[in-house]
């Protein structure tokens, strides 16, 4: 954790974190080590003031969608609602971890388990919000066939997020594949209609129409290099910022 404290520039923000982000390249399941790196980055964070909402993917333990096309015994709706399952328990690890270093969460998820977490409640979430909490927002919607991407857009618009930030294992927003075209561009900065023309994989075709819809800016990021959550908090200029002009 940086020694200079961190000087933030939005007040509210949903950061979406893929099932990916909780282990390490090319295996699943749960790393401690890749929990730890994150949890440094998100309480340096909420320690400068940041009110900070999360929502978790489960691709990690399992993916409904590919659950469902392996398998001709479970249908696809439950394969979404497994998937769904999966997102909860990515958010109870996070949150043990979290407040083991001293920061005050609470899990919200979209199909009811009062055992282990609220329900999603607007107003609820984000009073949590204004006094410090980090709220892990699991389960996406509730409902299958609605991916995580999806959820992260709705619940940035109910919640009045000043920002999306999707954390990915690229530094943004690329013209191709950067694995398998060399020559591919990334863009430091781009509009919704450019990205709908050329058909770029910023989000899901409805997380992005509704952060289009909103005005809501989306910022594509490589969270795995350490302290770049911050440093995008912080405004500086890393990976694809996507906006209605393309401009900061």
């Amino acid at each position: 954790m940086s020694e200079n404290k961190m000087v933030p520039a939005y007040k509210r923000v949903l950061l979406k974190l893929s099932g990916e982000s909780f282990c390490r390249e090319g295996e699943s399941g749960i790393s401690m080590a890749e929990l730890s790196s994150i949890t440094q980055q998100l309480k340096e964070v909420v320690d400068a003031g940041v009110q900070l909402a999360i929502v978790c993917g489960g691709g990690n333990i399992l993916r409904g969608k590919q659950f469902s096309e392996a398998s001709d015994t479970i249908i696809p709706s439950t394969a979404h609602y497994m998937g769904m399952l999966a997102t909860v328990i990515n958010a109870l690890a996070l949150q043990d971890a979290l407040e083991s270093v001293g920061v005050p969460t609470r899990i919200q998820s979209a199909i009811r388990m009062e055992g282990v977490a609220e329900p999603f409640i607007r107003r609820r979430c984000i009073r949590h919000l204004e006094k410090g909490r980090v709220v892990i927002l699991a389960a996406g919607t509730g409902s299958p066939f609605v991916t995580t991407d999806t959820a992260a857009a709705l619940r940035a618009r109910e919640i009045d997020a000043e920002i999306v930030l999707k954390g990915t294992k690229v530094d943004g927003v690329y013209s191709d594949d950067p694995v398998k075209n060399p020559h591919a561009i990334r863009y430091t900065e781009i509009s919704y209609r450019e990205v709908l023309e050329q058909n770029l994989q910023v989000m899901d075709a409805q997380a992005f129409h509704h952060c289009m819809e909103q005005k809501l800016p989306i910022i594509v990021f490589n969270y795995k290099r350490v302290g770049n959550i911050g440093r995008v908090i912080s405004g500086e200029p890393l990976g694809t910022r996507v906006s209605a002009d393309g401009k900061q």
